[in-house]
């Protein structure tokens, strides 16, 4: 079996809107999220069976296409897709990483195998290894579990706005709630202290700058945070990337744990946070990584550190979406809920959306991602580029 083209497509769905009880707009320390483009990657084989992949949208979707089908496509064209580690090491371009641009096509290619194998991935991976284990060996008692408890994730908003949220996601059986943050850090302290309030301290947040705070503020958010009673499950990427001696000296100062998110996108940075002290959770991504693989290398560098593992989410449509779940469920180290705002999009390409329950979506079951691509939605959702 030979891969025989690599073929990308964006489209632009719609988040639904606050008021209708979903997130847009959803609003970060650096923007508004009221649609989200996303890219859609087929990767095709002689033998008639295809793969999908999704990527979110670099500069340009016409730039993001390019990239993929003329710059990453002929290293695999010609190869099969069985050979996700040895595709991933021989694609290299001299001065940048392209790893982001190469994880849908490896996403693709998992997709496939599965489908020829006639396995769901988080089988080929293992076996629903992963959720709730903290240590290498398994309970022979346990009881194997089809669904993944999921984080409910939220833009920025005022307090009072936020408190209706946290009750929301706490009522449809989620255990954690991730927000963003990193406009003003007093305001930050207050929503999560009021989000708190609102559900007696019956879930855990995850509150999320995107590197939105300088040392000091993020030192102050700590504290109030703890002064308030509230002890968050993490900080994630609380200060810039690459300043991990910065990091370390955060974590000695807080007992809010640390969770890097952009900084743990390069595999040996993993190692010095590591090495350094700076982090309580890895939080990873399997695009920036390169793929399901890649991702895998990762949990496999914080698991043998005693460092438990999050999935970051992107706005992630359904063929995403399912690739992460088949990963934090077959890949050991990913012990905490994946991000997810699956639950927020006004539609799907896929056939039969995944669907959201009790704070918790099920693994799809079928042969690969166990997902159906529904081509009328692409067309439907597809960005014209001229």
């Amino acid at each position: 079996m030979e891969i025989t083209n690599v073929a990308a497509e964006t489209v632009s769905v719609p988040v639904v809107p606050l008021d209708d009880g979903g997130l847009a707009p959803y609003v970060t320390n650096h923007g508004e999220v009221e649609s989200m483009e996303r890219v859609l990657v087929r990767v095709d084989t002689d033998e008639g069976i295809s793969g999908w992949g999704e990527m979110r949208v670099f500069l340009s979707p016409r730039t993001t296409e390019t990239i993929l089908e003329d710059g990453i496509a002929p290293w695999v064209v010609g190869h099969s897709p069985f050979e996700t580690e040895s595709l991933r090491r021989q694609v290299f371009i001299e001065y940048t990483n392209v790893d982001m641009f190469f994880a849908p096509i490896e996403i693709a290619c998992w997709d496939i195998v599965g489908k020829v194998l006639d396995k769901p991935i988080d089988e080929l991976l293992g076996g629903r290894t992963a959720p709730g284990l903290t240590e290498r060996t398994i309970d022979p008692n346990r009881q194997e579990t089809s669904r993944v408890d999921v984080a409910y994730c939220l833009g920025i908003l005022p307090p009072a706005e936020s408190r209706e949220h946290a009750r929301h996601a706490h009522e449809q059986g989620y255990s954690v709630l991730k927000t963003k943050a990193g406009r003003d850090w007093r305001e930050d302290v207050d929503r999560i202290v009021a989000m708190h309030d609102e559900v007696d301290g019956r879930l855990d947040f995850r509150l999320d700058p995107n590197q939105g705070w300088r040392f000091d503020e993020a030192v102050r958010v700590a504290a109030a945070l703890e002064d308030a009673g509230v002890y968050l499950q993490y900080m994630e990427q609380p200060i810039r990337v690459d300043a991990h001696g910065t990091l370390a000296r955060l974590r000695q100062r807080t007992s809010q744990p640390i969770g890097p998110n952009e900084d743990t996108y390069i595999a040996h940075n993993l190692r010095e946070l590591i090495e350094r002290d700076a982090l309580d959770v890895a939080v990873l991504d399997m695009t920036p990584a390169g793929g399901i693989a890649a991702v895998r290398q990762l949990a496999g560098i914080a698991e043998d550190a005693g460092v438990p593992a999050a999935h970051h989410c992107a706005f992630d449509l359904g063929i995403r979406t399912a690739a992460v779940l088949h990963a934090v469920s077959g890949i050991p180290g990913f012990t905490l809920p994946p991000d997810t705002v699956y639950y927020a999009w006004e539609d799907d390409v896929l056939t039969e959306r995944l669907a959201v329950e009790d704070g918790s979506i099920a693994v799809p079951d079928g042969p690969g991602l166990g997902v159906e691509i529904d081509p009328a939605k692409v067309e439907e959702y597809r960005v014209d580029h001229d």
